[in-house]
């Protein structure tokens, strides 16, 4: 079996906040790594860096120590891309959905008609079909997440980072959207890290789920998620992603 190369290496990271001289440590020798096309997701209590862990990721905030290296980057000499996707969609209230989604490729320069096009695809990928001159305020909560994902999946990242994109969501809007996300990554396979709270999604989506201890964050368990690929939403009801649920639970605490 081939081994798929590193997309992102994380080498004994810390991240201190100074507020007014009150140290607090966010991560603190934090290592890991993702590879190509792996969907990693990372659990833990709150306040244990793991949205700190993305922004540094994102490049967003500079790390007080640690690297983080993006392998097949280095070798072809060009920055990676990253996408985005925050808690909340953070749409732009004037701008149509499809208005929304083309923004990255409106500030990279890309000729209207090429992001249109691009634009259009990831409308029907995600299911906005018929949305596409609605305003963010015609939305709903997982309308707006879809609009959010279309418009980080624009660009092609090499990384897409994912900060508990469905957290403000109601609970049965979110099992629907954990599935809907399951499917868009089955279609294009990008490289993902994800942060939630919810170990019945990250079971769901991941390959693998990094645990995270109370601040400041370590990781405390690296689990493989071995259930089969492509995954059905029945696969929640299975004695092993009940087995593994129970682990989870145990290493969060």
């Amino acid at each position: 079996m081939t081994i798929p190369p590193t997309a992102l290496q994380v080498r004994n990271l810390t991240m201190t906040f100074d507020p007014e001289e009150d140290e607090l440590v966010a991560v603190q020798d934090l290592s890991f790594s993702v590879a190509v096309q792996e969907f990693v997701c990372v659990l833990g209590p709150s306040g244990s860096g793991k949205s700190t862990l993305l922004r540094v990721l994102a490049g967003l905030l500079q790390p007080t120590a640690g690297d983080v290296v993006f392998p097949a980057q280095r070798n072809n000499g060009r920055p990676p891309c990253i996408g985005y996707v925050f808690q909340q969609a953070n749409l732009m209230p004037w701008r149509s959905v499809l208005e929304n989604i083309t923004l990255p490729l409106e500030l990279q320069g890309t000729a209207q008609e090429e992001a249109v096009r691009k634009a259009e695809e990831l409308v029907t990928l995600v299911g906005l079909q018929g949305f596409e001159n609605s305003w963010p305020r015609d939305l709903s909560g997982g309308m707006a997440q879809r609009v959010a994902l279309a418009r980080a999946l624009i660009q092609d990242p090499d990384l897409l980072l994912l900060d508990e994109p469905f957290g403000s969501l109601d609970a049965l809007t979110r099992e629907l959207m954990g599935a809907e996300l399951l499917r868009i990554w089955q279609a294009r396979r990008k490289t993902v890290l994800m942060v939630t709270h919810s170990i019945s999604e990250a079971l769901l989506l991941s390959d693998r789920v990094l645990v995270f201890t109370p601040r400041p964050g370590r990781v405390r368990l690296d689990m493989k998620v071995d259930l089969p690929r492509p995954r059905q939403e029945d696969i929640r009801y299975t004695p092993r992603f009940t087995e593994l649920a129970k682990q989870l639970r145990r290493a969060i605490g």
